[in-house]
């Protein structure tokens, strides 16, 4: 693995929950998912009763995970582009993803496990870095004010 790769896994590692995309009829989509890394890939869980494993299994999809709201200085997101197929997750699998959701959309969970063999991997990061900018004078006797600053940066490595 690249050091960007290895760089996406890590990252992938810290969150429980992304997003998978691919096209259903020609209309695209994106579907939450739960996901846990594993040797030859990543292996993700969908709700079988939404449909959406039939458009991705042996299609190509994106699998994408952030932090984007967790208010962290440094935010990030990574994805992972590659082939999509259904498998039966091993007994050490089933335990790394933990208990699955009671319910999806008022219908009862019925998980089905994809694997996603990456082929094209892409981490992004958005780094905070707060400046402080002086604000222009202020009149005589009064104090000059100084307000925050964001400068951003965005990384991109693919």
């Amino acid at each position: 693995m690249s050091t960007e790769e290895i760089r996406a896994v890590e990252l992938l590692n810290r969150v429980s929950y992304g997003r998978v995309a691919t096209s259903m009829r020609a209309m695209p989509f994106v579907a939450p998912a739960r996901h846990i890394v594993t040797a030859d890939g990543v292996l993700i869980r969908l709700h079988r009763g939404l449909g959406y494993h039939r458009a991705c299994a042996g299609s190509v999809v994106a699998y994408g995970a952030d932090n984007l709201t967790s208010g962290a200085e440094q935010l990030w997101s990574v994805q992972f582009t590659g082939t999509a197929e259904i498998v039966e997750p091993t007994a050490e699998q089933l335990a790394a993803f933990g208990p699955a959701p009671r319910s999806v959309d008022g219908e009862p969970f019925d998980p089905v496990y994809m694997r996603i063999e990456p082929q094209f991997v892409t981490v992004h990061t958005l780094d905070h870095t707060p400046e402080r900018t002086t604000a222009p004078a202020a009149p005589a006797g009064g104090a000059a004010a100084s307000a925050p600053s964001f400068e951003r940066h965005l990384h991109h490595v693919a």
